[in-house]
């Protein structure tokens, strides 16, 4: 069935592209065929096609988005999509959009702090890129202009999770230590579609000739779950005979902001959110169920340089938890470093990348060297590796086994 509807779908996409162009319709896209190989065992760490579908129409006061994308693998289901589909519509002072659409807040390279409103697609981990890492949500979205001045509005009426890899995948992600094995009561995991449940933020932002900045603010939904153990006793041995671990989301109220600046050569950045009411799985026996409700911080810093045609960017990120207790399972401070280097050669027709995660808790890494070809007009190569180091209960190092080569070759359109 989603076979038969995206094939009709593309046939009248293609047939309104070919067809005499209405005025203000634009059609565009692109075809990536991508293949990945284990360095390991040289098996196949992903085969994918993806065709992406961008078709826009505007008139005087109105705009008509639809982004429709398909992947297809060999030893699964056509998996079709919509990544965007909203509307937009044009005042004098101020623009409203409403549908599915992505969000991005923030200046970070490579994590997520204060741009948290779309949430992740981690069945791949990191390795895709941020506009297939990010998940539109159905919402709202009004923007003030005031001159240099934007004030922005979000309501998002249903709540989206995160998605996570499978538990069969490579990429799935390595869970919690406990005693014995436990069994996972899902009855408390979906959050009912209903007004009370909606979530809010905002965000003022400004541009001015000495620096940008964004303040945040929301009233959200914690898009991680939250393990939530219940254990059962035995009378007799006094010992823990059934593990039931329950999976909830949380609501959080977050506050953050962030700034650009120049110094000189220099492009200086900073990206920093404050956390109420996130919950953390601790050990502590006082909590019953495993959990206790802590505020944290999450921020960083980072530097933007070009010496000689290269552009180099560097960021170190903390999170903190405050008034932090030993029992729990998380560190008080997690500390991870990024770093970019980029140069395009042979009349930008070449770019090769190096960019790298380092988490300094676990001495562990993701190194994703990169080499772009601009082969002909609309038409790309792409080689590239990602390597994983370091310790095994690192968030990197979980992967090290996943280290791989990969090639993608993608037509625009």
């Amino acid at each position: 069935m989603k076979t038969k509807l995206f094939f009709f779908l593309l046939s009248v996409i293609f047939i309104m592209a070919s067809s005499a162009t209405p005025q203000g319709l634009t059609f565009r896209g692109y075809g990536r065929t991508y293949l990945g190989l284990l360095t390991d065992d040289g098996s196949y760490s992903i085969q994918q096609n993806t065709l992406d579908l961008r078709l826009e129409h505007k008139r005087d006061k109105t705009a008509l988005f639809v982004n429709p994308y398909i992947y297809q693998y060999p030893d699964r289901e056509i998996n079709l999509k919509l990544r965007q589909a909203y509307l937009d519509i044009y005042f004098n002072k101020f623009d409203i959009r409403l549908g599915k659409q992505q969000i991005i807040w923030g200046k970070a390279d490579g994590v997520f702090i204060t741009d948290i409103i779309s949430p992740k697609d981690l069945s791949e981990f990191l390795l895709p890129d941020f506009e297939e890492i990010r998940i539109g949500v159905d919402a709202l979205k009004l923007n003030y202009y005031l001159g240099d001045h934007t004030l922005e509005l979000v309501w998002l009426p249903r709540f989206q999770p995160t998605i996570f890899a499978e538990p069969t995948s490579i990429w799935a992600p390595k869970m919690m230590d406990f005693p014995i094995e436990p069994t996972f009561d899902y009855s408390n995991f979906q959050i009912e579609s209903k007004l009370s449940n909606s979530e809010i933020a905002a965000k003022y932002s400004a541009l001015t000739s000495a620096i940008d900045f964004e303040l945040m603010a929301g009233y959200l939904w914690d898009d991680n779950p939250t393990n939530h153990i219940r254990k059962q006793i035995d009378p007799v041995t006094r010992q823990i005979n059934r593990l039931i671990v329950l999976p909830q989301y949380h609501r959080l109220t977050m506050g953050g902001g962030s700034f650009s600046t120049t110094l000189g050569a220099w492009v200086l950045r900073g990206e920093g959110a404050y956390y109420n009411g996130k919950f953390f799985n601790s050990t502590n026996p006082v909590y019953t169920d495993g959990t206790v409700q802590k505020d944290y911080v999450h921020y960083l810093l980072g530097l933007d340089y070009s010496l000689w045609d290269i552009r180099l960017s560097g960021q170190f990120i903390q999170e903190a938890i405050l008034d932090y207790e030993p029992e729990i399972y998380q560190d008080e401070y997690n500390n991870m470093a990024t770093f970019l280097a980029s140069r395009d050669f042979l009349r930008e027709t070449v770019n090769l990348q190096l960019f790298v995660y380092y988490g300094f808790n676990n001495e562990d890494a993701l190194v994703r060297p990169k080499l772009t070809y601009d082969f002909a007009d609309g038409f790309e190569i792409l080689l590239g590796a990602n390597i994983f180091t370091g310790h095994s209960e690192g968030w990197f190092g979980q992967y090290k086994k996943n280290d791989m080569v990969y090639a993608k070759i993608k037509y625009s359109f």
